[in-house]
């Protein structure tokens, strides 16, 4: 028997494999709006702020305007603009708003913690 290896229980090496599988996937972002409003303009400059920084290369945010495709506004239940979902990887959130404050968003969208979203 080889001993060179130090012993792992299976319950270390898959928490070791979950974690990383977690922060290799890619995050989907779907950000309704309603046109061209300040109101959508701001949105989609808030919701690109909230997201620069360490997790930009994680993320994909796409913005689809409700007036264009409205069946797709349909389709996920869409009642209020602008709208920012993230359905990848569950859970399902949603934030309705301008999205101007960095740590309610990111806090709202699963993506840090409370203590995190504090400091931010």
């Amino acid at each position: 028997m080889d001993n060179s290896q130090p012993k792992t229980s299976n319950n270390h090496q898959s928490k070791i494999i979950n974690l990383t599988v977690r922060v290799m996937k890619k995050i989907v972002l779907r950000l309704y709006v309603s046109g061209t409003t300040p109101r959508s303009v701001q949105a989609i400059a808030n919701a690109k702020a909230a997201c620069a920084g360490e997790l930009k290369e994680n993320i994909d945010i796409q913005v689809i305007d409700v007036l264009e495709h409205p069946e797709l506004a349909e389709a996920e239940k869409i009642v209020a603009t602008p709208t920012l979902t993230k359905n990848r990887p569950s859970p399902v959130r949603r934030i309705v708003g301008d999205l101007s404050d960095r740590g309610k968003v990111l806090f709202g969208l699963g993506l840090v913690h409370a203590t995190e979203s504090e400091e931010r």
